[in-house]
């Protein structure tokens, strides 16, 4: 319904941007800066590297949680949960990582990206047309085809950021230990 609204009365963007609240925009300025951050290289430890995949999972899941807690929720999740470990599993079998593990100081190496900011941007947008979408159609809360789409939108999205964490993760895991800390 929002795409066709959007084609067909271009004219209504100004009323829908209008008609969100002011929240949502520093969230979605506190979101770009937090993408940011990932377009430079840098050196993070395995807690901040960390941080990010279960912070996304956890605003996806708020997400499917927040638009379609009224409709049966197994579906949903099992959707959600099923892409995420299907994108997850080939991210980590398939794309070998672009950083470096350095175990005396138990640090990587990281180039920057700008895919972790995309996916940000990406369940953001998802976020708000499914908020706009339901606030002008609520009963697409109870249709199964729009619920489940939706779900397994985030759920690849996370599973796109917990594979980049465990493609990081396994290389510390192989990393060799240093001769100061088997001692």
């Amino acid at each position: 319904m929002l795409i066709q609204i959007l084609t067909q009365h271009p004219e209504s963007i100004g009323t829908i941007l209008r008609s969100t609240p002011a929240w949502v925009w520093g969230l979605l300025a506190g979101l770009v800066a937090l993408g940011s951050t990932q377009l430079r290289d840098r050196t993070a430890s395995l807690l901040r590297v960390s941080i990010m995949p279960v912070g996304m999972t956890g605003f996806s899941l708020y997400g499917t949680l927040s638009a379609f807690g009224g409709s049966p929720l197994l579906p949903q999740l099992l959707a959600a949960l099923a892409a995420a470990a299907a994108l997850g599993s080939a991210s980590v079998a398939f794309r070998p990582v672009d950083a470096r593990y350095d175990p005396a100081t138990r640090s990587y190496a990281l180039r920057g990206s700008a895919v972790p900011l995309l996916l940000i941007l990406a369940i953001f947008l998802v976020k708000y047309a499914v908020g706009v979408e339901l606030a002008m159609a609520p009963h697409m809360a109870q249709d199964g085809p729009f619920v489940l789409t939706v779900a397994a939108l985030y759920g690849a999205f996370s599973g796109v950021f917990v594979g980049r964490a465990a493609r990081l993760w396994r290389l510390a895991l192989r990393a060799p230990v240093p001769a100061a800390a088997a001692a």
